[in-house]
């Protein structure tokens, strides 16, 4: 999986800064001339009182500690606006969201668009889950934000340490197996945990939007640049940066500096790195540069980027020897062996033709991992005209996405 590690990590960065991102009208603003809304949130009001509660939705706060002392902000939506289908005991789904984005991704179209008000209103017990670093899951039982430990992760952290803490709150909140969606670097490490025989025994199924895992085909300029210039060593090494976070002077700087160079082309953004997007509309784009981007550690954009680089699925690689000794008791790397996934694990997955991220040859290449798949397991669907963000924030998704997803929920209850 090497290209599209690195391009979902560069590309969101600067997909969601937008270079220059159409919000408004037919007039295109550069993002560093624009007020960037995800660092200005107030985290302390949380997601529930932002974005569900004023849609007259109850919504409850959670917090859950991992083992490594992360605190994570979780939001429930226990049932919909009326009361919702379905009787008292209702099905728990976990929403995991991408990478440099946060739980609100979920909640940014109408209630009648956005997946996770719908889930609520099918009847589903909805939990939203933020990862350690965002905006409402930056806290610690001992370490400070603001120092180099606290970002001592990457996504292989999530894998054995956050998916596993949520999924287990989840499940004995609700004292029943749950079904998971995960879109983009959601998707990931879902894959990498249940290649690891984690989480399964605790889920009913899992759904993954724009299916992240190989990323041999992203070919997009300033993506390949950004990876194959070792970007986060560059911020880590050279300027001493253990947080990326893509408001920052130091990432804007980086940045514009990329966007000068020949052939690169930082227009349009949006569909230079996602794909050309059929079914965003204008305010929804307004509303997630209200919120996003969110910060995430630097140490896992250098994991992306390795994994684009590289071509393998494998852990974080210290590229020393000596240090991959210690951590793994071998030279390199571990690998992420996709086909060890257990075959009789209900999965769906859902990928679009236009997605830059999830090309349609990679996503090929996992589907082969699980060719031994039970038959009446895994439900593929491919939408030809649907790109990266169409799968969360894109007007349609209620009519082409989530009606599939919800009846192979319904056919997995067991």
């Amino acid at each position: 999986m090497s290209n599209h590690g690195k391009i979902l990590t560069l590309s969101n960065i600067i997909l969601l800064l937008g270079l220059f991102v159409q919000v408004s009208g037919n007039r295109l603003t550069r993002w560093w001339d624009m007020a960037v809304g995800g660092g200005d949130v107030d985290a302390s009001a949380g997601l529930c009182a932002l974005a569900v509660a004023p849609r007259g939705y109850k919504c409850e706060e959670h917090q859950v500690v991992t083992t490594d002392g992360y605190i994570l902000s979780m939001q429930r939506i226990p049932f919909g606006r009326n009361g919702g289908a379905g009787g008292t005991r209702r099905q728990p789904v976990l929403l995991q969201h991408g990478v440099l984005v946060d739980g609100i991704t979920w909640l940014l179209n109408s209630p009648q668009e956005s997946l996770a008000f719908i889930l609520a209103d099918s009847g589903f017990d909805v939990w939203i889950s933020n990862i350690r670093g965002t905006h409402f899951s930056r806290k610690h039982t001992s370490l400070d934000p603001n120092s180099r430990s606290y970002w001592d992760w990457s996504w292989d952290e999530l894998v054995s340490t956050d998916l596993p803490a949520i999924v287990d709150f989840v499940y004995k909140q609700s004292s029943q197996k749950l079904h998971y969606v995960g879109h983009s670097l959601g998707t990931l490490v879902a894959l990498a945990s249940f290649s690891e025989g984690k989480l399964v025994d605790k889920l009913k199924s899992a759904a993954l939007l724009s299916p992240v895992a190989y990323l041999t085909h992203m070919q997009t300029p300033l993506g390949v640049l950004f990876a194959n210039a070792f970007v986060g060593e560059i911020i880590t090494n050279l300027l001493g940066v253990s947080e990326f976070n893509p408001a920052s002077a130091v990432v804007v700087n980086l940045l514009k500096g990329f966007c000068s160079l020949p052939g690169i082309d930082c227009y349009d953004l949006m569909t230079s790195f996602t794909g050309n997007n059929c079914c965003l509309n204008a305010s929804t784009l307004e509303l997630f540069l209200k919120y996003e981007p969110q910060p995430t550690s630097t140490k896992n954009m250098v994991h992306l980027a390795q994994t684009f680089r590289d071509g393998v699925l494998t852990k974080y690689d210290y590229e020393r020897e000596d240090l991959n000794i210690k951590s793994y008791g071998q030279t390199t790397p571990p690998v992420y062996n996709l086909t060890n996934i257990p075959v009789d694990l209900p999965l769906f997955l859902s990928y679009g033709g236009e997605d830059l991220l999830s090309d349609v040859s990679d996503v090929a290449q996992l589907l082969d991992d699980l060719k031994l798949h039970q038959i009446d397991k895994l439900s593929v669907q491919f939408l030809k005209d649907f790109a990266h963000l169409d799968f969360i924030m894109g007007v349609t998704a209620k009519q082409v996405v989530y009606p599939s997803m919800i009846s192979f929920f319904h056919d997995h209850d067991k």
